[in-house]
């Protein structure tokens, strides 16, 4: 039976599944209740983006299992790690899913859950810090403020491409923060469909790079300035953050904005 003030099941026989959340990348952002089931495990099945330090908690003993995602290119499907963790927990294991972030914002462990419950597999999620949280913090983002933001969205990048069911109008408006996972490779689309829906064009935004890491970098500016001048996308991991809270950030830097082509 679920347990619904941990959103965990109880233990049986059969092993049990542990959906962590691992945070935005530094280790000591780990939660302490994560930190104890990585301790514990006999099977660790992990992402691409989990850092190094994070990675080396896992115990010796453990067996590793890498399917992280990029890009195009997928390590194992979806439905291959539903199989996964099921193959292992019925094996009687102690098994870990680490993600980046928490597994319930873009982490696709709802899918998991659903899968562990249709197999009667016993599960915990333990949640992280997310990384919209994380890295908008370690930026120096405040998500809301009163005086400029009263609400924050999160949303996925890969969105911004083609016929995309977003309303661009509700999310042009002002009064609100909006996050993009997975955003920064697709910059141009985005603020050309904001633009295009009435946001400002030197709307204050930022692209945040390994954010709450040693190598983070931040990238604030204008919305249309950030379009032509930010660096080019590369494999490191990136959030978009657009709205005036960003104005907040010490690397903002403002400059005379012009619409995207």
């Amino acid at each position: 039976m679920m347990l619904s003030d941990s959103h965990s099941t109880t233990p049986s026989a059969a092993g049990m599944v542990y959906i962590v959340g691992a945070g935005p990348g530094a280790v000591d952002l780990l939660t302490l209740r994560a930190y104890d089931r990585i301790q514990r495990a006999e099977v660790v099945v992990h992402d691409r983006l989990i850092a190094p330090e994070v990675l080396a908690l896992i115990p010796r003993a453990a067996v590793r299992v890498y399917v992280g995602k990029a890009s195009g290119d997928h390590a194992v499907p979806q439905e291959g790690i539903h199989d996964l963790l099921v193959e292992h927990a019925r094996a009687g294991r102690r098994v870990v899913r680490l993600k980046g972030g928490d597994p319930y914002v873009f982490g696709r462990g709802g899918e998991e859950v659903q899968a562990l419950q249709a197999a009667g597999i016993a599960f915990e999620v333990v949640p992280g810090v997310t990384a919209a949280g994380g890295c908008a913090a370690a930026a120096g983002i405040p998500l809301t403020h009163r005086d400029l933001a009263n609400s924050c969205v999160f949303l996925p990048g890969h969105m911004a491409e083609g016929n995309s069911p977003l309303d661009w109008a509700a999310l042009a408006r002002p009064g609100q923060t909006r996050v993009f996972y997975m955003g920064v490779q697709r910059l141009a689309q985005i603020a050309h469909q904001l633009i295009a829906h009435g946001l400002p064009p030197d709307t204050p935004a930022a692209i945040v790079r390994d954010g709450t890491r040693a190598s983070q970098t931040v990238f604030a500016t204008g919305l249309s300035a950030l379009v032509a001048q930010a660096p080019a996308y590369g494999p490191q991991p990136g959030l978009l953050i657009i709205g005036e809270t960003v104005r907040l950030c010490p690397e903002f830097r403002p400059v005379a904005a012009s619409s995207p082509e």
